[in-house]
């Protein structure tokens, strides 16, 4: 499968309905995003059952600065509309392999317990001391 563009418009909905998303923001003037793309195309074709996503960030600023991105290529990693992963920096063909391998092995009940945990301790901490 190809790797889809994805605008503000689009991006939650790809997010939450997509299954397991990867999604690289770059820009055409970038070079590491240029050397990072032919990777991240390969990876796209190699696995069809996953979405493959790509932000060009200098059409999509509104959508790059909601998404906090402050370095180019980020790679983020969303699974069951979950983000689970984000990197700024390009990654080697084996590297971005070996995070789609890990990305598929999450156990996404253990990954929501896991951000309920830390959603109680966080408003367990913020609750104001008598």
């Amino acid at each position: 499968m190809a790797t889809v563009a994805l605008t503000l418009e689009d991006f939650e909905k790809t997010i939450l309905e997509g299954g397991t998303v990867f999604v690289d923001f770059w820009a055409s003037w970038c070079g590491p995003c240029l050397q990072f793309a032919p990777n991240y195309e390969a990876a796209s074709e190699a696995n069809p059952d996953l979405t493959f996503a790509k932000v060009d960030t200098e059409a999509q600023q509104q959508l790059a600065a909601a998404m906090n991105i402050t370095s180019i290529p980020t790679i983020m990693a969303f699974k069951d509309g979950i983000g689970v992963f984000a990197q700024a920096g390009a990654l080697p063909r084996p590297v971005l392999d070996d995070l789609i391998s890990q990305v598929r092995a999450l156990d996404m009940n253990q990954v929501r317990a896991d951000l309920a945990r830390r959603e109680a301790e966080a408003a367990e901490a913020a609750e104001p001391t008598a």
